[in-house]
């Protein structure tokens, strides 16, 4: 849907530069063939993340939208960490291979401009952001069996248990992704466990107990240091790198994944374990938020059977996709697929307590515990969730269902 008149003027986005909105308006009409009157659009910028800028552009004659994504150089925060300005290149790439897989629960990609390192997609707009969603304790019946259909269709194909090894490897090559696997590397295997960078955001009343759980436990650290080194050595699949319920867009009978920008090849417990962890994080919110006693207990309730499905499900699942679409002669080895699943269990529980601990002390919360008003009560999920994660963290080998995971949450949080 791009315009390639060969006959067009040089135009000014024929150079990089980081597009405003009254740009982005200038670039939808001069590249791309998407509206057929362009004489009335209108443009929002609404990111909300803190790598790149999302213009909504509207046909305000017919309504129709589209969605574009553009990178910039530096973090929105203006932080001085630099980025790849082509990074959206990868990830548009990314959104196209998971397109192939799981077609349904992606949104459609309209282009990719190398030049302007944006791309054009679906506007999702009778969508809603799943933690926006969540935060105002809303529940959604069908997320377990979508999110593990988008998992399991997404990542057993990108491994070698499926796919060409040759085809692997150059794929591997070309999702290598240093500037934001550094990024994650420091700031959920590395910072939570030291404040190294002296970054972290403590609550005051919480600073002695994260010293003594977090910064002074050296077993934690050491099982820490352990998932790190995995995640950058185990090229298992292609993942998403960030897949949480800030990257889910949902609303009553379906969904669409979003945001690969940090998608790698690395262990699929990684993002396995983020959605089970910002479950929990939701989980928190609710606990401490919701005032009807009736309204928090069937919220909770919820929110743990939907805990208890992805775990379950993702497993059966998996299971059955590795039996039918195993290609690899040694893979299809009776009991080899229930020793593999294993792995990613294990994986899987490691990176929820990672993610719920980063959550709690890193640079990067999120709203589920931000908008805690009550400090007291903050405090105390944020105890439950720093207990609960040392515990996946050090003992994630025995957990082997969801049900395990749910009662190891309910059990810290009656201690506290």
């Amino acid at each position: 849907m791009s315009k390639t008149d060969v006959n067009v003027e040089s135009s000014r986005f024929d150079q990089y530069f980081l597009m405003d909105e009254n740009d982005a308006v200038e670039y939808a009409k001069e590249k791309l063939d998407f509206f057929e009157d362009t004489t009335n659009l209108e443009c929002k910028e609404i990111g909300d993340g803190n790598l790149n800028y999302v213009f909504k552009i509207v046909d305000k004659n017919s309504n129709k939208s589209l969605i574009l994504k553009h990178s910039g150089e530096d973090t929105r925060a203006k932080s001085g960490r630099k980025l790849n300005v082509d990074r959206n290149g990868d990830e548009c790439k990314v959104l196209q291979l998971h397109n192939k897989y799981c077609p349904e629960l992606v949104p459609e990609i309209y282009m990719y401009d190398e030049v302007m390192n944006c791309y054009a997609m679906e506007d999702l707009s009778d969508y809603t952001i799943m933690r926006t969603a969540l935060v105002q304790n809303k529940t959604f019946p069908h997320f377990a069996d979508n999110i593990t259909t988008f998992m399991v269709d997404t990542l057993l194909p990108t491994t070698d248990v499926i796919l060409n090894h040759k085809e692997k490897k150059q794929l591997v090559e070309e999702h290598i992704n240093p500037i934001l696997c550094e990024i994650s590397e420091q700031l959920v295997f590395t910072d939570p466990f030291g404040n190294f960078s002296n970054e972290n955001i403590v609550l005051d009343s919480m600073k002695d107990f994260v010293e003594q759980n977090l910064y002074n436990d050296n077993s934690l650290r050491v099982e820490g240091a352990k998932l790190k080194f995995n995640f950058m050595n185990n090229a298992q699949a292609l993942l998403h790198g960030d897949l949480h319920t800030g990257s889910i867009f949902i609303k009553e009978d379906g969904l669409k994944v979003i945001d690969p920008e940090f998608a790698f090849f690395g262990p699929i417990g990684y993002d396995v374990g983020n959605i089970i962890a910002n479950l929990f994080l939701a989980w928190a919110h609710g606990f401490s938020t919701i005032e009807n006693e009736q309204e928090r207990s069937s919220y909770i309730l919820n929110i743990e059977k939907c805990i208890v499905d992805i775990v379950d499900m993702f497993k059966n699942k998996f299971i059955k996709k590795f039996r039918q679409e195993a290609t690899d002669l040694m893979a299809k080895s009776e009991g080899f697929d229930s020793w593999y699943l294993k792995g990613v269990l294990e994986d899987t529980a490691g990176s929820v307590g990672l993610e719920m601990i980063r959550r709690i002390v890193g640079v990067a919360p999120v709203e589920d515990i931000t908008s805690i008003k009550d400090e007291e009560k903050r405090a105390k999920v944020q105890k439950i969730l720093i207990l609960a994660g040392k515990d996946f963290i050090l003992n994630r080998s025995k957990y082997t269902t969801g049900e395990q995971f749910v009662e190891t949450l309910k059990k810290y949080s009656k201690c506290i």
